[in-house]
C-alpha cells in the first residue's frame, strides 16, 4: 500500500489590491487637464467678454444694444435663423427617415455629402453661392436679376449661406435615435391599420422630439452666430445687410464701442438655448 505523504500546508496568496490611490489620481489629473483645456478655450475668453462688457457700465451696454443699426442687426440675425431653421428642421426630418430606415444606391455617398458643411471652411461656402447666384457671372444670378430676384447681397442668399453650414445638425441628432429604435413599432402600428402620416406622428415623433428639439437648438445657435459665409454673400451693408455678427466684427475692426456688449448678448442667448434644452430634456434612467 503506498502512502501519499501530505504536502506543507497550503498558504493562501495574498489578495491583490487595486491601487486605489494611483487611479484616483489618474482620474483627477484626466478631469484637470479637461477643465482646463475648456477653461482656456471657452471660459476664459466669456469671462474677458463678460469683464470688458460691464467695466463700461449698464448705461453704455443699453446704448449699444438699443442703437438702430445694433436692432436692425438683431432683427436680420432673428430673420435669417428662424428661417434657416426652419428649412433645415424639415429637409433634416425627411433626410434622417431616409437614412436611417431605407437603403438604396449612392447611400454612403450621400451620407459623406451631409458632412460636407462641417468640415468646408465657411468662406468658401459663400464664395461658391457668389459664383452660382452672383447677379453678373453667376450661373442663375443674371437669370434670377432679369425675373427681380437677388439672392447675393440680400436675404435670400444670407439664408442659403446660413442653411448650408447648419445643414447637418438635425440629421446628425435623429438618425441615431432612429437607428436605437429600430422598425419594431412602426411595422406594429402598419399593421394595425395605421397610414405614413399616423405612424410618424404617433411613433416616430414622440421617439426623436428630444433629438429633434436638441437638433433645432444646435442649429439655431449656429445660425445665429454664424460670420464667415454671410459676410461673403451679404455685402455687410449697414442697416440692410449686416447681422449682429457681422456689426461685432466691423465695431471690433474699427476700435468703436459697442462690440462686447453685443457678442455678450449673442453668447447669453447661445448658452440659455442649450442650457434650457439640457434641463427640460428628461434624464435617461439607468438600468
Amino acid at each position: 500500500m503506498v502512502r501519499v505523504l501530505p504536502g506543507p500546508p497550503a498558504v493562501d496568496a495574498p489578495a491583490v489590491r487595486p491601487r486605489r490611490g494611483r487611479g484616483r489620481g489618474r482620474r483627477w489629473l484626466l478631469r484637470s487637464v479637461a477643465v482646463l483645456y475648456i477653461g482656456i478655450l471657452v471660459a476664459l475668453p466669456l469671462a474677458l467678454v463678460f469683464q470688458r462688457t460691464i467695466a463700461d457700465g449698464a448705461g453704455a451696454f443699453w446704448d449699444a444694444i438699443s442703437a438702430p443699426d445694433a436692432v436692425h442687426a438683431f432683427v436680420i440675425t432673428a430673420q435669417i435663423a428662424l428661417i434657416a431653421v426652419a428649412i433645415n428642421t424639415v429637409f433634416g426630418l425627411g433626410v434622417a427617415l431616409l437614412l436611417a430606415r431605407y437603403r438604396f444606391a449612392g447611400r454612403r455617398l450621400f451620407n459623406l455629402l451631409l458632412d460636407i458643411p462641417v468640415s468646408v471652411s465657411p468662406i468658401v461656402v459663400g464664395l461658391a453661392l457668389v459664383l452660382v447666384y452672383g447677379p453678373t457671372q453667376g450661373w442663375f444670378g443674371p437669370r434670377l436679376s432679369d425675373a427681380g430676384v437677388q439672392v447675393i447681397f440680400a436675404l435670400p442668399g444670407m439664408v442659403l449661406a446660413t442653411c448650408f453650414v447648419t445643414l447637418p445638425l438635425v440629421v446628425r441628432e435623429i438618425v441615431p435615435v432612429l437607428q436605437e429604435e429600430g422598425l419594431d413599432q412602426d411595422v406594429a402600428a402598419r399593421s394595425l391599420g395605421a397610414n405614413s402620416w399616423q405612424r410618424f406622428g404617433r411613433v416616430t415623433l414622440p421617439t426623436i422630439r428630444w433629438a429633434l428639439a436638441y437638433g433645432v437648438v444646435l442649429s439655431l445657435a449656429r445660425a445665429i452666430g454664424e460670420y464667415g459665409a454671410v459676410r461673403v454673400v451679404s455685402g455687410d451693408v449697414i442697416g440692410q445687410t449686416q447681422t449682429a455678427t457681422l456689426r461685432v466684427g466691423d465695431l471690433a475692426e474699427q476700435g468703436e464701442p459697442g462690440a462686447y456688449q453685443i457678442s455678450l448678448v449673442l453668447v447669453l442667448f447661445a448658452i440659455l438655448c442649450i442650457v434650457g434644452i439640457s434641463l427640460l430634456r428628461p434624464k435617461e434612467k439607468k438600468s
